[in-house]
């Protein structure tokens, strides 16, 4: 699944973003697919469960891949 997020304010917190595209059911879920280490920003492993997210970054783990992209 790959899919565009427009980010409205300067950041976004990785948990969040997850929970919002859907690809986690709760910010809890999204926390701890973040700390099981199955997500990666711009094709880096990220540890951090509120990792602030800026336009321009990608977010991406097995099956989905997020652009985020300014308002």
């Amino acid at each position: 699944m790959q899919q565009d997020f427009t980010l409205t304010g300067e950041y976004i917190a990785l948990n969040d973003l997850l929970k919002i595209c859907g690809v986690a059911d709760s910010g809890g879920a999204g926390k701890a697919l973040v700390a099981s280490g199955a997500v990666s920003v711009d094709g880096t492993q990220e540890l951090r469960k509120t990792c602030k997210i800026r336009a321009g970054q990608t977010v991406s783990g097995d099956g989905f891949t997020i652009r985020v992209v300014g308002a």
